[in-house]
């Protein structure tokens, strides 16, 4: 009888455990970041300084 009563047990608690069924992982969507540029602005502004200055001299 104790092995006919773990038998019920087990089979309980193991077609619960697969009660949901197998679940589709849901992903996250990929962070795509935009990478900026600040070579132009490092450039323009020293030259507009060495033409302000050489128009200041002149």
């Amino acid at each position: 009888m104790k092995k006919l009563a773990l038998a019920a047990v087990l089979t309980v608690a193991a077609s619960t455990a697969f009660a949901g069924g197998m679940a589709e992982p849901v992903m996250d969507p990929a962070v795509v970041e935009a990478t900026t540029s600040s070579s132009a602005g490092g450039i323009v502004v020293p030259l507009l300084l060495l033409l302000l200055l050489a128009a200041a001299a002149s």
